[in-house]
C-alpha cells in the first residue's frame, strides 16, 4: 500500500526517527483539501507510542477536511544545512502516514494535552497548567494521528556518517 524508499541507503532506522519526532517542535499537516487541492499547514505536535498529537480550533479548513477524508501525512525536518560548496544540503527528514481523528474520550483528550504542555512548557508548576488547560479544553479538539506507516530520510552524507558507525537497528519501514 505505501511505497518504499527508493534510496533505502539514505533510510533512517525506526528509533532515529522517533528520536526526531520527539526533539522537532513543528511539521507540516497535509490533507485533502478543498476543489482537490493538497492543504498543508504547519503544526506544533506532541509524539508517544506511534501517535501524532495536535490541539485545534473546533472550526477551519484542516477540521473540514479531515471530516471529508481522515487520512493524511505530516512531515517534520529536523536539520536542512545548505553547504554551497558542495551543491547539496545536508538534511534530515521524517514523514509519517495515516489516519487522523478527533478524540472524543476525555481521558485521551487530556493526555494529548498533558503530551503538548510537556513537550512545549516543560518547566511550568502543575497549578499553571491546570489552569491553562481548563481554559482552553472546552474550546479546542485534540487530534491524533495513528501512525500506519513512516519513513526517515537524511542527505547522501549524513548516511554515509551514519554507515561508519557499528549499528544494528531496524529500518524505518513500517509502524511506528
Amino acid at each position: 500500500m505505501f511505497r518504499e524508499m527508493r534510496r533505502k541507503n539514505q533510510q533512517l532506522p525506526v528509533d532515529e526517527c522517533h528520536r526526531i519526532l520527539r526533539a522537532v517542535t513543528s511539521g507540516v499537516l497535509a490533507v485533502a483539501g478543498d476543489e482537490g487541492y493538497p492543504y498543508a499547514v504547519p503544526l506544533s505536535f506532541a509524539f508517544d507510542d506511534g501517535k501524532l498529537y495536535f490541539h485545534v480550533a473546533k472550526s477551519g479548513h484542516k477540521l473540514d477536511a479531515l471530516r471529508r477524508n481522515p487520512k493524511a501525512s505530516f512531515c517534520i525536518i529536523e536539520q536542512d544545512r545548505v553547504v554551497p560548496e558542495e551543491y547539496t544540503t545536508y538534511f534530515r527528514s521524517v514523514i509519517a502516514f495515516g489516519t487522523v481523528r478527533i478524540v472524543e474520550d476525555n481521558t485521551e483528550k487530556r493526555r494529548g494535552l498533558d503530551l503538548l504542555a510537556d513537550k512545549y512548557s516543560p518547566n511550568e508548576t502543575a497549578e499553571s497548567r491546570e489552569t491553562e488547560i481548563g481554559k482552553l479544553a472546552n474550546a479546542l479538539y485534540v487530534l491524533v494521528m495513528d501512525i500506519e506507516h513512516m519513513t526517515g530520510k537524511e542527505g547522501r552524507e549524513l548516511a554515509e556518517q551514519r554507515k561508519n558507525k557499528p549499528t544494528t537497528e531496524k529500518s524505518a519501514v513500517g509502524k511506528g
